[in-house]
């Protein structure tokens, strides 16, 4: 065991500091550090990842992802083939490709609606002809939200409801609306808001369908969410804290992006205890649903308020991120300290089981 971790970044991108790196990423390497273990950041470019394979193998027992897909050069191909060749020679993962595509991906969320934790009314959409065929029908039964599969700060997830509201109150349920229906359709980024027609706004959609690990969820909108999203960020399997995260006022804002101009509460998990141990109790079915048992080093769950059958409270899941999640507000709370022992009780378990 060489007691060493390598922290993976990329150069660039409006996630970087004057220094070159995430805010979070020099914390996570020098607690890590402070524990006795050697850690370093190494910059990902396509051209060096046969060097960058020989010099992680020879020196180093794990790796720790700090990269945002978006800004990956040459896109996330041959990052991710990259870091399934280290899984394949044993070197520890966090968070691996598996578990950012199992985890991460919006269409997690179709994989667990038979679960209580999502609406059995959420749809994929794999291929642009199955979107354009169900899109109009599930539409007829009230507002939808549209996501992209692997989008971030809110972009392509899009709010949408027909314009005319006696139209919308009359309609049948199941019924597939004209293409020429009038829509509003309000993008999470920012909240903005256009009026466009449906078999239009389809065809502009086609573009988060096409391509490598396209997809759209279809989800039900919840009414709830002008309350506030719910986030859980946890290290490994242990909660850290909780974000209250309330869109801005508006007549259709349902963004809780801090770029949507959503403010942010930080409670501790014991305040929110109920939907902890409904999230505690998920988790197994969550694991066997998305393929693993692994879990991502440092991901979070997002939830919104629902009505229980009983007239109470309930959870619904929007969705689970883990490919780069940040905590740079955050630093004061010492994730960084818990980041850096989880990661190195992964690695001292693989030696102790081998």
């Amino acid at each position: 065991m060489h007691k060493a971790i390598v922290v993976f970044e990329v150069e660039g991108g409006s996630d970087k500091y004057f220094d070159g790196h995430r805010k979070d990423t020099m914390p996570i390497v020098n607690a890590i550090k402070a524990k006795g273990w050697h850690a370093e950041v190494v910059y990902f470019r396509p051209e060096w990842a046969d060097d960058i394979f020989d010099y992680v193998t020879a020196n180093f027992d794990a790796y720790i992802s700090r990269v945002n897909p978006g800004n990956i050069p040459g896109g996330e191909e041959g990052y991710f083939a990259l870091l399934a060749r280290l899984d394949y020679e044993g070197i520890v993962g966090m968070s691996t490709p598996v578990e950012m595509m199992a985890y991460g991906a919006k269409d997690a969320l179709v994989k667990l609606r038979e679960t209580e934790l999502v609406p059995s009314d959420t749809y994929a959409y794999y291929e642009p002809e199955d979107f354009h065929a169900n899109f109009p029908v599930s539409l007829s039964y009230g507002e939808r939200v549209l996501k992209q599969n692997r989008g971030s700060t809110g972009s392509g997830i899009w709010r949408v409801q027909i314009v005319d509201k006696d139209l919308a109150a009359s309609v049948e349920p199941g019924t597939a609306l004209p293409l020429d229906t009038k829509i509003k359709c309000t993008e999470a980024v920012d909240n903005h808001t256009e009026i466009r027609e449906l078999g239009e706004f389809m065809d502009f959609c086609d573009q988060y369908v096409l391509g490598r690990n396209g997809m759209l969820v279809d989800m039900r909108f919840m009414p709830r969410i002008v309350e506030g999203e719910i986030r859980i960020l946890l290290v490994g399997p242990h909660p850290v804290f909780v974000v209250h995260k309330k869109p801005a006022e508006g007549e259709d804002n349902f963004s809780a992006t801090l770029f949507s101009g959503a403010t942010y509460t930080y409670d501790k998990p014991e305040v929110w205890q109920e939907l902890i141990d409904m999230f505690d109790e998920a988790r197994p079915v969550i694991a066997e649903k998305l393929g693993g048992d692994n879990i991502p080093l440092i991901w979070t769950a997002d939830f919104m308020l629902d009505d229980a059958p009983d007239g109470g409270d309930t959870y619904v899941l929007g969705e689970i991120n883990c490919s780069c999640v940040g905590f740079t507000s955050e630093l004061d709370m010492g994730i960084q300290e818990l980041v850096a022992e989880e990661a190195i009780g992964r690695v001292e378990k693989k030696y102790a089981d081998a």
